[in-house]
């Protein structure tokens, strides 16, 4: 079994699909919309009410590296 590849998200993106969660108010419906993962976000929306969805230490990803991810995670999905 090939294991999924993981993507990485800008903290911006996070924090914008989680404003966006709330405006909705439908987890599931704003991960749909967004191509993500509903635990991923589910995860990101605890984090965010916990204070801890960036963390200062946290690694910083760039715009660049999260499409890299994403297009390597889609072509992962093309395959299966």
């Amino acid at each position: 079994m090939r294991r999924i590849p993981e993507q990485e998200y800008t903290a911006e993106f996070k924090e914008q699909a989680v404003k966006r969660a709330d405006e909705v108010g439908s987890i599931a419906r704003t991960a749909e919309e967004l191509g993500l993962v509903e635990q991923t976000l589910r995860n990101w929306v605890k984090a965010a009410k916990a204070g801890k969805l960036n963390p200062a230490g946290a690694k910083q990803i760039t715009t660049e590296q999260m499409e890299l991810s994403r297009l390597r995670a889609s072509r992962w999905k093309m395959r299966s």
